[in-house]
């Protein structure tokens, strides 16, 4: 059975985690990501204070980095074209 998979991103070449996205569906989470970071800037920072825009921004990441992991290639640590 082929592995018809589609990865929103890839696997880094160097290092271990994620690269720039490579379908729309990833430039489109990462809009929404940097979109909701500065609406956080905008209204809760002023209002809240800067440990709650930490934690929201804690919370941002992990849902992006949920995301990467559900879509993206497996990670692993990698040495370049070997």
């Amino acid at each position: 059975m082929p592995n018809d998979k589609t990865y929103w991103f890839p696997a880094k070449r160097y290092g271990w985690g994620w690269g720039l996205p490579i379908a729309w569906q990833g430039w489109a989470v990462m809009a929404a990501f940097a979109i909701l970071v500065l609406a956080g800037v905008a209204f809760l920072l002023p209002s809240r204070g800067e440990a709650a825009f930490v934690a929201y921004s804690a919370f941002l990441c992990a849902v992006l980095i949920a995301i990467c992991w559900a879509k993206g290639e497996p990670p692993s640590w990698h040495w370049g074209d070997r």
